[in-house]
């Protein structure tokens, strides 16, 4: 009686204390919630921010979403399912645009994952190792910026967990509503960010585990297949309709297959045990691979991690970006939970176990903050206060050529239209060979109408590197506008 009174009494405190760490989780993903989209993924917040936008402005056209960077064309292009931008649309109805509406979507995502994770690591690993899963998982520095960012991928990830753990209770018990919660949940995430699929290879292992190849013969997951894939098989090709029959014809997340040297993986790899998830979760996930208890579903993470490197590997330009890698970051926080467990099932003495416990996490949080730190920082401010200036300096119907190295952030502030400078086939095309190509493109915009040409400090060397264009561009133009951060110049008007 008295182990049993001992055993709730345990239970509890772990509740209490994964309570208090979700709600520190959450503190700290409110920190700057509001801050404009000037951070270190500006360029990408940026996009999806407007989009929203112009869902809010121009009619909630859901199969059709909108950039600004197209001149002055709609702008229609393939997106991901841009639910987060839309419900982002019809919040800006009610409050007025901020960018806390687009952040704050990530923080619900996170909040509504954190007790699934918990007991989906319990379900494998244990009451212990799924505490420390937790704890790593809410304070890894790459999920940490990113469950305050506006974008799709800890959503789209928060749902393929929440998905991964009704597919293992009905794995169990195969009642209807986990099959149901499963199935909407994984089809979501699929639908948010379609990179998450790299999920199907745990949810085949449990397949595995449970029916080895009998499971062909199985018309529930058959079912399962079709709910998970053919919604995001559909939208995906409506999307690709749309890149293809509307300027500036982009699909995003196109052209990130594609396998590189050996150098461009050694960098993603050493971003990933340095800044995304710190050296010490990344050492921790290691020996977890090799002392993680073995049981039945044990290797569902193993195999996740696995399919996750040939994911790395196969589309090694796109993960040129790190939040492609955000599924290591659960991956990495449960081997590490095992690896904890299992160290502290060694020690006998609970002095010494609560001690090494207090320098684990200390360093681990302290290591967090000063990697997640930088990412707060504001490389994309002259963007931004460009922007700002342009819109209360030009017409509402200007059109923009902005030197802004592929940052849409000049276009969301300026809540105007334009395209990226040098442009080709609507997408940024990086610096100029030569004058010659910057005249040129220059010239071949004006004649579609760009109005105004912008350069921020991170261009202002074009002006003496390719002399030849600066002359033109005095000969051809005003500037009405010039600060340390950006210079503003006013197009002539061509005469036909």
């Amino acid at each position: 009686m008295s182990a049993l009174i001992e055993r709730d009494r345990r239970a509890r405190q772990r509740r209490r204390f994964v309570i208090g760490l979700s709600i520190l989780a959450v503190a700290v993903r409110l920190f700057w919630i509001n801050q404009p989209y000037i951070d270190r993924w500006s360029w990408r917040q940026s996009d999806v921010a407007a989009i929203a936008r112009n869902f809010s402005e121009h009619g909630f056209h859901f199969a059709y979403p909108q950039i600004d960077w197209a001149g002055g064309t709609p702008g229609y292009v393939g997106t991901e399912f841009p639910i987060l931008p839309f419900l982002a649309a019809i919040c800006y109805k009610f409050a007025g645009v901020h960018e806390w509406i687009g952040r704050s979507q990530a923080v619900v995502f996170f909040v509504v994952l954190l007790p699934f994770f918990f007991l989906l690591v319990r379900e494998i690993f244990g009451c212990t190792a799924a505490v420390w899963a937790t704890f790593f998982y809410s304070f890894a520095p790459l999920n940490v910026f990113a469950g305050r960012s506006f974008m799709p991928d800890v959503p789209s990830l928060s749902l393929a967990l929440i998905g991964l753990y009704f597919f293992l209770r009905w794995i169990d018990d195969e009642r209807p509503m986990l099959f149901a919660g499963a199935a909407i949940a994984i089809s979501l995430a699929l639908l948010i960010k379609l990179p998450t699929a790299v999920v199907g290879a745990p949810l085949l292992f449990l397949v595995w585990q449970k029916w080895r190849w009998n499971f062909l013969k199985r018309p529930s997951l058959w079912l399962f297949a079709a709910i998970t894939v053919l919604p995001s098989v559909a939208w995906y090709w409506h999307a690709y309709q749309i890149a293809g029959n509307f300027y500036p014809n982009h699909l995003f997340g196109a052209g990130g297959i594609g396998i590189e040297n050996f150098s461009w993986y050694w960098n993603i790899t050493r971003r990933i045990a340095t800044s995304s998830l710190t050296p010490i979760l990344a050492m921790m996930a290691l020996i977890g691979l090799f002392v993680a208890p073995r049981s039945k579903f044990s290797g569902l993470f193993h195999w996740w991690f696995a399919a996750m490197i040939l994911f790395i590997i196969v589309v090694g330009y796109g993960n040129r970006h790190p939040w492609y890698q955000l599924p290591l970051v659960p991956i990495a926080a449960v081997l590490a939970g095992a690896a904890c467990a299992f160290v502290g099932s060694k020690i006998s003495a609970s002095r010494i176990a609560i001690i090494l416990s207090i320098l684990l996490a200390s360093s681990f949080a302290s290591l967090a903050y000063l990697y997640v730190r930088p990412l707060y920082r504001s490389p994309a401010a002259e963007l931004r206060d460009a922007g700002l200036e342009l819109k209360k300096a030009t017409a509402t119907d200007a059109l923009i050529i902005a030197a802004d190295t592929g940052d849409p952030t000049i276009f969301y502030y300026a809540e105007r239209k334009g395209w990226h400078f040098l442009e080709k086939d609507g997408i940024y095309d990086g610096n100029p060979s030569d004058s010659g190509q910057a005249i040129v493109d220059l010239e071949r915009l004006r004649d579609r109408g760009a109005t105004h040409v912008v350069f921020t400090v991170n261009t202002f060397w074009w002006l003496e590197y390719y002399p030849e264009f600066a002359q033109h561009l005095a000969e051809s133009a005003t500037l009405v506008e010039t600060t340390s951060e950006f210079r503003i110049y006013k197009l002539a008007t061509v005469t036909k």
